[in-house]
């Protein structure tokens, strides 16, 4: 039988391992999340063609959208407001205007692997061109030096 001391260890222990278990649980659901639809039908639509330079710069519509598709789908890795925390890099820190255009579509349509190890998933079939776009008109919004 045990004693009030060690029972109340135990159960301490016990509650405690299982606060952990469920923070590492949160934790390893984060990784694969389903990227989630973005509207943007008060947009121009572009077209078929991948543009090279964003049509939607300084566009407040597209800026909108860009903000809300950017926290929806982008957010995890790169941080709420772009600033990362380290994991992924610092979208405010992307060149403006049209030097950094190619750069930005590059990577969100086609994603980044290094050494066989995906760093970021392509986004080219999961996201408009339209919604992409919007995400780098709200980038530019962000920018830091």
């Amino acid at each position: 039988m045990m004693n009030k001391e060690t029972l109340a260890h135990t159960l301490r222990s016990a509650a405690l391992a299982a606060a952990l278990g469920a923070a590492a649980g949160h934790a390893q659901a984060h990784g694969d999340v389903t990227p989630q639809a973005v509207d943007t039908s008060v947009l121009k639509p572009v077209g078929g063609g991948w543009l090279e330079k964003n049509p939607y710069r300084k566009n407040e519509d597209a800026i909108r959208i860009g903000s809300s598709a950017f926290n929806q789908n982008c957010a995890r890795c790169h941080g709420i407001g772009a600033v990362s925390g380290g994991i992924a890099p610092d979208l405010r820190l992307l060149p403006t205007g049209d030097d950094g255009d190619e750069y930005f579509i590059q990577r969100i349509r086609n994603g980044v692997t290094r050494n066989g190890a995906v760093y970021m998933p392509p986004f080219e079939g999961t996201l408009t061109q339209e919604a992409m776009w919007a995400i780098r008109a709200w980038l530019e919004t962000v920018h830091v030096d």
